[in-house]
């Protein structure tokens, strides 16, 4: 007996995404800068945002994304082009009077990066710009630290709202992923604070200057083991010498990374979570899940920008 062909696409996981959208500017000098004179420079400007960034590497394996974000009024139309180029569906709120956020990434010839911030619209992005529509149905929900951070000036209000919105998703059995985002802002913001604010989180994604932070513990498996008992699931990422992965009440295990020529490490740890988190929801191990995030991470860092090509 025959069977009719199944549409694989349909049963494709769904993952809402909310967060961070950027103008990425990245500029390498060609030379030392030096004062009141011109420094020749490779300078492109990109679109970027963590958040955004992991909807396009979330497209770019194959899994449906609705993404939230908020931007300059002038620019909704050009990130949500750039984002439809990888499938995601973009729901973009735009601000009248507020910019898009930017980011300027200047890169030495050692590759260390020195980086500007402006958030501008994305200051105001709460979880209350996540809709019970997007979340019903959804395999899971990821965000970054960095929309937690935006609400600095108000913590227990912050607390309050991202909690309201991990209540939504339990009651819609819908995990929910996060990736710290920065070490420095998280100190920033106040750990304890952070850790109110995300509890009841599935899986947490920190590299590991953010598990430090977090956990006050040095060592990485150490890291993955402290944080598996609050999340569940842990993936302690470490740039070229691999992650470290953890269930709890199981012991961490040690992932490696592919050896490969980097042009540019911006979006490694986003393309990371991408693919750690579709393996994941397809039923693969955690360190089946970690392999599929490194391999993402290699093709990564091969490009200039946070996002695939």
């Amino acid at each position: 007996m025959t069977h009719p062909a199944v549409d694989s696409a349909q049963f494709a996981p769904r993952v809402v995404v909310f967060g961070d959208v950027i103008d990425d500017i990245m500029v390498r000098p060609h030379r030392t800068p030096e004062g009141d004179t011109n420094t020749p420079s490779s300078i492109r400007q990109l679109p970027g945002g963590a958040a955004a960034n992991v909807s396009a590497w979330f497209g770019s394996a194959g899994v449906a994304v609705d993404f939230i974000g908020r931007v300059g009024a002038i620019d909704r139309d050009y990130h949500a082009g750039f984002l439809a180029e990888f499938g995601v569906r973009a729901h973009l709120t735009p601000d009248a009077t507020r910019p898009t956020g930017t980011i300027i990434v200047i890169v030495d010839d050692n590759d260390s990066r020195t980086v500007l911030t402006e958030r501008g619209a994305n200051r105001v992005l709460t979880p209350h710009d996540v809709p019970d529509s997007l979340l019903d149905g959804a395999a899971a929900l990821y965000f970054t630290g960095y929309t937690v951070f935006s609400g600095q000036h108000d913590p227990e209000g912050t607390i309050d709202s991202f909690q309201h919105l991990m209540r939504r998703c339990r009651e819609r059995c819908v995990p929910v992923v996060v990736d710290p985002g920065s070490a420095r802002v998280l100190a920033d913001f106040g750990v304890a604070n952070f850790l109110r604010a995300v509890a009841g989180a599935s899986v947490l994604l920190p590299n590991l200057p953010e598990g430090r932070a977090l956990t006050g513990l040095d060592d990485p498996f150490d890291v993955a083991t402290r944080l598996a008992k609050s999340f569940g699931v842990v993936a302690v990422t470490m740039g070229a010498k691999g992650s470290v992965v953890a269930v709890a009440g199981q012991p961490p295990v040690m992932i490696p990374v592919a050896r490969v020529e980097r042009a540019d490490t911006t979006g490694a740890g986003d393309a990371f979570g991408a693919g750690f988190v579709t393996a994941w929801l397809e039923g693969a191990s955690i360190a089946a899940a970690a392999n599929a995030g490194a391999r993402l991470a290699a093709r990564a860092v091969t490009i200039v920008g946070g996002r695939p090509t």
